[in-house]
């Protein structure tokens, strides 16, 4: 078997297994269950080399609950810390959690007391990616731009306070639910916003993360306790963004702007979707972040064509969201818009109120847009001064080509 077909199903059903291994036996053994199923996907990417299951995911589960129970016994603890597994009531009720209703459940325990309040609100984030949707520690780098033995130390201090404060495997109720939502949504963003614009070298799109967070998303709205108005924007702006994902890059294997793009393969039962979630969205005046970048997606999809984007009604959503959420990275979309409307002086203004070590492994974005700016201005020199310093920062393949295609252009007007 594909070991980018490992890769996926260790991506898919990771977080389940070790939700529902962790709710079997304690949040006290979690590194013994991360380990167990890391050596199962190992034991399976051997052993499937010839012949896959019939039932991968099964094969898996069992494989690593097998696993846990033998590294128990390897430590001589088994009598003191479980009860017999393999017989009586014990074997029915466990067998009982691997249903789909019950691993669901164990998913949302494992997200809420990932985001625990007891937890460094640095570490929750790391800390979901790895146990929920079973990111590698280089991927969690990537996601929040910064480095991998970072990541480590926060991974290992959300253990460490896990352990010490001994938190339960629940999920909490009322006012406490709904203060440790926002860290639960926060997550569910970053990993889709990972999917839908990775910062690894060779993909630009990786969807299996998009529908990862997407269904841990639908996860949460299955819930009557958890069906906010911000929950139902955060789902809509998934759906708008997926809806796209089809048009981004070419037959070419080349990236596309919203510009260069074909509306016509824009994936229309996902924007209805996104439709219907926004609407049950807006039923109160309780905005949030996910509310206004949805608003942004939606006002694209209302333009027949590039040139009929509405870029002040998304102008007036960037700077609401900004005021919300002041972050570089909206400065410099601001920039971009200002750039699109013709407004240059404006967009030298948002340009000179940003660093782009702000934007860290995406400091090539600056460039660029700076670039495109001294296009338009017809600075060309310029344009290609920081063209080339995007092409130094940037590390995905298909953006490096989008910006080499785009400085070949220049440099024959320039001729």
């Amino acid at each position: 078997m594909e070991s980018k077909n490992i890769d996926h199903l260790f991506r898919h059903h990771s977080g389940k297994m070790v939700s529902v291994l962790t709710r079997i036996f304690g949040l006290k053994h979690l590194d013994l269950i991360e380990d167990a199923v890391q050596d199962t996907f190992l034991k399976a990417s051997l052993s499937w080399r010839l012949k896959q299951p019939e039932n991968p995911e099964a094969w898996l589960t069992q494989s690593a609950k097998h696993r846990v129970i033998d590294i128990f016994r390897k430590l001589k603890t088994e009598k003191n810390l479980l009860p017999n597994l393999t017989q009586g009531t014990h074997a029915i009720a466990i067998n009982d959690l691997f249903l789909d209703n019950e691993i669901e459940d164990a998913q949302l325990r494992m997200i809420f007391t990932a985001c625990h309040p007891k937890l460094d609100a640095r570490d929750r984030i790391s800390f979901a990616l790895k146990t929920v949707s079973g990111f590698s520690t280089k991927e969690i780098a990537s996601a929040l731009l910064t480095k991998e033995d970072t990541i480590k130390k926060r991974l290992s201090r959300a253990r460490k306070s896990i352990q010490k404060a001994d938190l339960k495997f629940n999920i909490p109720q009322g006012k406490m639910l709904y203060d440790r939502l926002e860290s639960v949504m926060e997550v569910l963003y970053l990993v889709f916003n990972e999917g839908f614009h990775s910062n690894t070298k060779e993909q630009l799109i990786r969807t299996d993360l998009c529908g990862e967070a997407m269904r841990l998303c639908q996860l949460l709205l299955k819930q009557k306790t958890m069906r906010f108005p911000k929950v139902y924007a955060l789902f809509a702006l998934m759906c708008f963004h997926s809806s796209r994902l089809d048009a981004k890059i070419n037959s070419e294997n080349q990236l596309l702007d919203l510009k260069n793009q074909d509306r016509s393969l824009w994936h229309l039962p996902l924007i209805e979707l996104g439709n219907t979630m926004m609407n049950k969205a807006v039923e109160t005046d309780e905005f949030s972040s996910y509310h206004y970048e949805a608003a942004i997606a939606a006002e694209h999809f209302r333009a027949r064509t590039f040139e009929a984007t509405n870029w002040g009604k998304i102008s007036q959503w960037y700077e609401a969201l900004y005021q919300l959420q002041p972050m570089p990275s909206h400065l410099l979309t601001l920039a971009v818009i200002c750039i699109q409307n013709g407004n240059y002086k404006k967009a030298n203004a948002y340009f000179e109120q940003l660093n782009p070590k702000d934007l860290e492994q995406r400091a090539y974005l600056y460039y660029a847009a700076k670039a495109d700016y001294y296009a338009e201005i017809d600075d060309l020199k310029n344009a290609l001064k920081h063209i080339e310093k995007a092409l130094e920062t940037v590390t995905n393949v298909l953006e490096r080509g989008f910006l080499d295609k785009k400085k070949s252009n220049w440099l024959k007007e320039e001729l």
